[in-house]
């Protein structure tokens, strides 16, 4: 593999100098990339240069405006080529995050179906995002997953086959955000479609690390976030068939939305525009279509390329130190994540000291997905149910250290020497 990244001079940050204890600088160690990604240098020069330009968009006559209302709608052409989908049958809407994505679309399938005989599948694995917007919603059953922690296939084929005919959707996670497990979406959506189900794909991880072409999945519904990809500003991608936008109303209406208000009809306008009430996040649009058009140029089967043999290089490192419990493996299909702990402290003890005594910047604790984290740990539901009781205690957790393209050997290398370090202390 390669000791440097020939990507990290893309990517701003990545010399920052810290203080730490006692009174001292080192510099940074960004392990965290799973939460958010620092910005490509490329999208703030982008930022910095059309500042000077931004208007409101939409039906502005100006010239600030009309620049402004092109290059915001070029950014979907933008995300379209990036992804290949095809924009003759799907909308792309931009919002705030993969969150506000979910549940867009849990909200319209509330008003479109039958919630009597409306099912919901979604799995055990998922970041609260994708589980928390569908329920009192609809009946919603969960694909379960292994004690490893991976999805089980069997599973999702029995609960199609038991609800059927009444399995609306089935959402999945691309990849996890604890494990890094990449789920066979091809796989998923060719069941879904023997079974006349649609599959929404939480994509937040997925997008980031590795090449994804829309139009070969044949899903239905594909969601992913900015800041996740090394664009800041806040704007979140959603992806679906147009006939289905069209359809119902917007849960968020106001400005933009319609074609013509009376003060007994309302006319609503056309996907997107219809789901994006509101002057929208102009920068943080712009700053996405100039993150997807880097890393194109970049090569993201170079990126994942690089991503994969780290990641791969940390795992059979990390198993050569005893005291280091590891929850998943090098011989899965992975994104760049590992989720770990350290013997004899907390997960919260062992990323304050990471971070506090070496600089390393990790998170812990449950990623949004705790019924996944308490499968992974293999707790009882009794027991978590103690918590109840307590929700400001210290719940079972996980360390997970997670990498972008401009990570390095030499900054894996420091974190193997920090954990053994505190083992040995």
């Amino acid at each position: 593999m390669l000791d440097k990244s020939p990507f990290r001079k893309y990517v701003l940050g990545t010399e920052t100098m810290i203080p730490l204890n006692p009174y001292r600088l080192a510099r940074y160690i960004n392990f965290d990339n799973a939460a958010t990604t620092p910005p490509l240098k490329a999208v703030l020069k982008a930022i910095n240069g059309f500042s000077p330009w931004y208007s409101s968009i939409h039906r502005g006559k100006g010239y600030k405006s009309l620049l402004s209302s092109r290059l915001y709608e070029e950014s979907r052409s933008i995300i379209a080529d990036f992804l290949k989908i095809d924009l003759a049958h799907y909308t792309i809407i931009f919002v705030k995050n993969t969150t506000e994505a979910i549940n867009k679309i849990s909200n319209r399938f509330c008003q479109l179906e039958d919630k009597g005989e409306c099912i919901i599948l979604s799995t055990e694995m998922e970041h609260h995002s994708n589980d928390l917007p569908w329920r009192n919603k609809y009946k919603l059953d969960y694909i379960e997953v292994t004690g490893e922690g991976l999805l089980s296939l069997e599973d999702l084929e029995a609960k199609l086959i038991e609800h059927r005919g009444k399995v609306r959707l089935v959402t999945v996670t691309g990849a996890s955000n604890v494990t890094g497990y990449i789920n066979p979406i091809r796989k998923i959506a060719g069941l879904c479609r023997q079974y006349n189900a649609r599959i929404l794909v939480d994509a937040a991880q997925l997008i980031p690390h590795r090449p994804f072409n829309m139009s070969d999945h044949e899903l239905d519904f594909l969601v992913f976030s900015g800041h996740k990809i090394y664009a800041p500003f806040g704007t979140g991608v959603l992806i679906g068939p147009t006939d289905f936008f069209r359809q119902g109303e917007p849960e968020t209406k106001g400005g933009g939305t319609v074609q013509l208000v009376t003060t007994e009809e309302v006319l609503w306008n056309e996907p997107p525009w219809k789901d994006e009430a509101g002057t929208p996040n102009i920068m943080g649009v712009i700053a996405l279509a100039e993150s997807l058009k880097k890393i194109k140029e970049i090569g993201m089967e170079k990126i994942a390329e690089y991503e994969e043999s780290l990641t791969h290089y940390t795992l059979k490192e990390m198993e050569k130190i005893p005291g280091v419990k590891l929850y998943n493996n090098k011989d899965s299909e992975i994104i760049s994540i590992i989720p770990f702990n350290i013997e004899g402290l907390s997960h919260e003890e062992a990323a304050d000291i990471l971070a506090g005594e070496y600089g390393i910047g990790v998170r812990n604790g449950c990623f949004c997905a705790q019924p996944y984290i308490r499968k992974l740990l293999g707790i009882s539901e009794n027991e978590i149910k103690k918590h109840l009781n307590r929700p400001h205690s210290l719940h079972p957790g996980l360390v997970r250290i997670s990498f972008g393209m401009y990570n390095e050997k030499e900054e894996v290398d420091y974190l193997l020497q920090a954990i053994r370090e505190i083992l040995k202390k």
